[in-house]
């Protein structure tokens, strides 16, 4: 056999060896039919790369799932601060109209609930 670039020819595993071809750029390499090893690693090797696609794309469906999750609630998320924006404003101008007077009114009620229910816990605990 023709050493390829001036070099003796080589075999990489059993039944693969090298030779040149017309280009001296290329290498032909040839199997022996003997080694049906081979066959068996090469559809092995295809099974892998086949279940390893199918992973690669859930894993591209699961990611779009959660991009399109993550946009609605961040389309959610602008909707409710823009209305808790809009409500602030209208509580400002309420107050502003009305006076101080309703906020002394909620106060006022936030605490006779809370002395309501302390008195309630108080007699039903004995």
């Amino acid at each position: 056999m023709a050493a390829y670039g001036g070099a003796a020819p080589f075999r990489s595993r059993e039944g693969l060896s090298t030779r040149p071809v017309a280009s001296s750029d290329e290498i032909q390499l040839r199997i022996d039919p003997m080694h049906g090893e081979l066959d068996d690693e090469i559809t092995g090797l295809r099974s892998q790369v086949r279940k390893l696609r199918n992973v690669a794309e859930e894993i591209g469906t699961e990611a779009r799932f959660q991009n399109d999750f993550l946009n609605q609630l961040q389309m959610t998320l602008i909707k409710a601060q823009a209305g808790v924006k809009n409500n602030v404003r209208r509580l400002n101008k309420s107050i502003i109209q009305n006076g101080g007077n309703s906020v002394v009114h909620v106060v006022c009620f936030a605490l006779i609930c809370f002395f309501f229910v302390y008195f309630w816990a108080k007699m039903f605990r004995k």
